[in-house]
């Protein structure tokens, strides 16, 4: 059973995102190896969020409660933060819940800025590093492979990501009233990652050209080069800020790279800039709210850009959500029908033993070679009971869907007597077929143990 714990910028503050974003990277594989009950853990952390999806192997709610308090303490042990409060930030999603939010979270519907580039790639990212740690498993694979292909249908199906939305480009957006010329601009990006390579494209269409970029980590040099900008070694920093209108930090260091004495030094320099601008995209927050108090200093930081976040395009984000619900609603519908493939494979191969043992017992009596059956009537038999299996597999996916599946597990058992041991038999069959295609439902007809 999948379940979600989310804690995110509707229901925590900037503070405790923050703090959940620093020392958890092992917290997935501490779960997966520690826990009775996690089975799979794929982490999502971005600056407006920080989500676990859990692969729990107990559906049952004393389950669920175990899986989250061991989540929520193993999040609290390496983040530093407060159990209890940080129980009080978490919202357990379980069911069909998980599917619909992190659909909606991969598609952009629910960042602080509607529609974000950038939500997607996280996304991808979070399950490629959950392959690496060996801590997905085959659910939580086929559940963000197919938020993945949402988010793209999205993408391409509404003009919800159109204009390039992202917390950089809002960020710029806030500071156009504080810029009388983007051109003659001298802006530090502090940072070489992916968000820094989006803050200088949003940048470049704004006409700045005078960008200098700092590494804390010292991988300046190469962005500089392969980005056209101008490196500033760790010995030139303070004289970077002491030139800029504008800093912008985007760094994923887990220290602030940018506070008060910092400011009060740069200030210090000859020639230094009366006023500038610092700009924080970091989560954890790369810049000391303190730097607010120094004069001349003006600092937009996560929690002030999200309060300024535009009103949505109702068209777009309206058309988003429907294909979200309709993904969502498929993926529920196709998980329900493989529900019931271990009493399908069960009835299929319970018909084909049948007429198995009735061809084999026809052979050993000593039948001769023209009344015993032909190879071509073996084929036409077989033939028969497939044809005879069809109607009564369609039917049962379609009662899947419909949400009967017990319907057709107690009609298998009451009719064959199959429930049961002959139907968990067919269980490992059937997942490692359903395997094979994670993007499609799965199809019935290969899980025959005879052609038909």
């Amino acid at each position: 059973m999948l379940i979600c714990l989310t804690a995110n910028h509707r229901n925590a503050s900037f503070d405790m995102l923050e703090k959940l974003s620093v020392g958890t990277a092992e917290v997935a594989k501490t779960l997966v190896s520690e826990s009775d009950f996690v089975q799979g853990a794929v982490v999502l952390a971005t600056c407006n969020r920080f989500e676990a999806y859990l692969d729990i192997d107990e559906p049952l709610t004393a389950g669920i409660s175990l899986a989250v308090e061991e989540a929520a303490e193993t999040f609290g042990s390496a983040s530093g933060t407060d159990v209890a409060e940080l129980r009080d930030s978490l919202t357990v999603l379980c069911g069909d819940g998980v599917a619909d939010h992190l659909f909606a979270v991969s598609s952009g519907l629910e960042s602080v800025v509607v529609g974000e580039d950038e939500i997607a790639g996280q996304v991808k990212r979070a399950l490629s590093t959950a392959r690496i740690d060996g801590t997905t498993s085959s659910d939580l694979e086929r559940l963000f492979q197919r938020a993945s292909h949402t988010s793209r249908g999205v993408k391409t199906k509404t003009g919800l990501g159109g204009a390039g939305r992202s917390l950089a480009r809002l960020a710029l957006d806030l500071a156009e009233s504080r810029v009388t010329d983007w051109a003659a601009t001298r802006v530090l990006l502090v940072g070489t990652g992916q968000y820094a390579r989006v803050t200088l494209a949003n940048l470049r269409e704004r006409g700045v050209t005078d960008i200098s970029v700092y590494s804390p980590s010292g991988r300046a040099a190469v962005f500089a080069a392969k980005q056209g900008l101008v490196p500033v070694p760790a010995e030139g920093y303070l004289a970077a800020v002491a030139a800029s209108d504008i800093v912008i930090t985007c760094s994923t260091a887990e220290t602030v790279v940018l506070d008060a004495s910092h400011l009060v030094a740069a200030s210090a320099l000859p020639g230094a800039l009366a006023r500038r601008l610092v700009i924080d995209l970091g989560l954890p927050r790369n810049v000391d709210p303190g730097v607010a108090g120094i004069g001349g200093t003006e600092l937009l930081d996560l929690e002030t850009i999200s309060l300024h976040a535009p009103l949505d395009e109702l068209n777009a984000e309206s058309d988003a959500r429907a294909l979200v619900d309709q993904a969502a609603a498929e993926y529920r519908a196709g998980k329900a029908e493989a529900a019931v493939t271990p009493a399908v494979v069960a009835l299929r191969s319970h018909l084909f033993d049948l007429l198995d043992a009735e061809i084999e017992r026809s052979r050993s009596h000593g039948a001769s070679a023209t009344s015993s059956p032909g190879e071509q009537t073996e084929r036409a038999l077989r033939h028969l009971v497939g044809v005879i299996l069809h109607s009564p597999s369609v039917r049962a996916r379609e009662l899947a869907r419909e949400g009967r599946a017990d319907e057709v597990f107690a009609a298998v058992e009451t009719l064959f007597g199959l429930g049961g041991a002959a139907a968990e038999r067919s269980v490992d069959a059937a997942a490692a077929a359903s395997d094979t295609d994670t993007d499609s439902p799965v199809a019935l007809d290969a899980y025959r143990r005879h052609g038909a």
